[in-house]
């Protein structure tokens, strides 16, 4: 397995934040086998992955589409973002990866390439213009473990010079509510690109959901809040 080798870890691909809710954190939860892992890593190898995304805190159907209300005190950030899953599959590095694009108010879209492994883990393979698994040393980072345990941190994206993004489970069970409504089964990642000043976020993922949340934790306070789901 890509214990050893390959897995590959997602990026957030989103360049916003959203307010995150306040809660009490459950006992650590068992572990994921982060530690065995290999992150991050520019070879994965393609027998560790399969087909599609299901991991409950990031699964990305294909087609899915999800909109946030957008926030903050930057110039220009009110609106609506569009996060979609696009169809069909891309070879990175011999593997086929899920694409999620993410269009924010302003017009500006990023898309994101994503893969699971066997074991349930998640993967980034790299973000269209910037960065892909096997090029120029970039290696497949990991997204979101198929189980969060509080405080294990990995690399979730990496290329030498471009992006070097760290991130940690800060928190279990929280609980947020949004225009679409309460969760309470959620997980909050903190990430950070350590090349990039002030680019500290809480994310917030919600089972059978994703991404329900975001907030700037540094510079201008940035919201972003799921309205609608898939």
């Amino acid at each position: 397995m890509a214990r050893r080798a390959g897995r590959c870890a997602a990026l957030v691909a989103v360049v916003l934040v959203a307010l995150a809710g306040c809660g009490t954190a459950s006992p650590p939860s068992r572990p994921t086998g982060v530690d065995e892992l290999v992150v991050p890593t520019p070879s994965p190898d393609p027998g560790d992955f399969v087909d599609g995304v299901d991991n409950v805190w990031f699964p990305l159907p294909s087609g899915a589409v999800w909109t946030y209300d957008v926030s903050g005190a930057a110039p220009g950030i009110e609106g609506t973002a569009t996060a979609r899953v696009l169809p069909g599959t891309e070879d990175i590095a011999g593997v086929a990866t899920t694409a999620r694009e993410l269009t924010m108010p302003d017009g500006t879209t990023t898309t994101d390439h994503y893969a699971q492994d066997r074991d349930g883990n998640v993967w980034c393979f790299g973000r269209d213009g910037l960065w892909r698994v096997g090029e120029d040393g970039a290696g497949a980072g990991l997204a979101m473990p198929a189980g969060p345990r509080l405080g294990d941190g990995w690399r979730a994206a990496y290329a030498a010079g471009v992006v070097d993004v760290r991130a940690t489970v800060s928190s279990l069970d929280e609980t947020v509510s949004t225009p679409v409504g309460r969760f309470t089964d959620v997980v909050a990642l903190e990430t950070t690109d350590v090349d990039a000043p002030q680019s500290g976020l809480q994310s917030l993922y919600a089972r059978g959901v994703g991404l329900v949340e975001q907030l700037a934790l540094e510079g201008p306070v940035v919201e972003l809040r799921l309205r609608t789901g898939p």
